[in-house]
């Protein structure tokens, strides 16, 4: 999909009761909506519509894989995604978000839920992205022992000790 205008949902058209729409979203998902941590994927999203006058329930149910990067050898990797959430929609005068209540305005009628997804699909994710060991770049990790190698080498002992603390340091010994 490299266009997100299938995303507003013009909620004044949709019938009493129950409506299911399903997108599949890509890469240009991730471009449109200008997506800061997540560049690309490929997502199944479905969205289950209930409504009852002017208060609509949308449950969403967002299915795929999201690509980001390894937070140790900074690659991309897959992230499996598995999101269920559920958010309430209702008409008014002025278009304002809360937690899990959107208030829509009612002349407009327009729901944009292009950003929403994106919002479901980063909270899925675990903060920290790293690839199964012995998967991440190799030529990273050794760039990152080095480094890591000539800190440790700093903390164990390479500085002078303070007099004092070599003191209380045989006390330990």
């Amino acid at each position: 999909m490299s266009s997100i205008e299938s995303l507003k949902i013009d909620l004044k058209d949709l019938k009493e009761g129950e409506s299911l729409l399903e997108f599949d979203l890509d890469d240009g998902f991730f471009e449109a909506v200008d997506a800061p941590d997540i560049r690309k994927g490929n997502l199944h999203t479905v969205i289950s519509i209930h409504r009852t006058d002017d208060t609509f329930q949308l449950d969403f149910h967002i299915t795929g894989v999201a690509i980001v990067q390894c937070n140790l050898c900074l690659d991309e990797m897959e992230q499996p995604v598995e999101a269920e959430n559920r958010l309430w929609v209702k008409f008014g005068e002025e278009g304002s978000e809360d937690d899990d209540l959107v208030t829509v305005d009612e002349d407009e009628g327009i729901l944009d839920v292009a950003w929403l997804i994106y919002e479901f699909v980063n909270l899925s994710i675990p903060i920290r992205h790293v690839h199964a060991p012995g998967k991440c770049n190799p030529a990273m990790m050794k760039v990152l022992e080095e480094h890591s190698a000539s800190r440790r080498g700093e903390e164990e002992g390479e500085k002078p000790v303070d007099p004092r603390w070599a003191t209380l340091a045989k006390l330990k010994d």
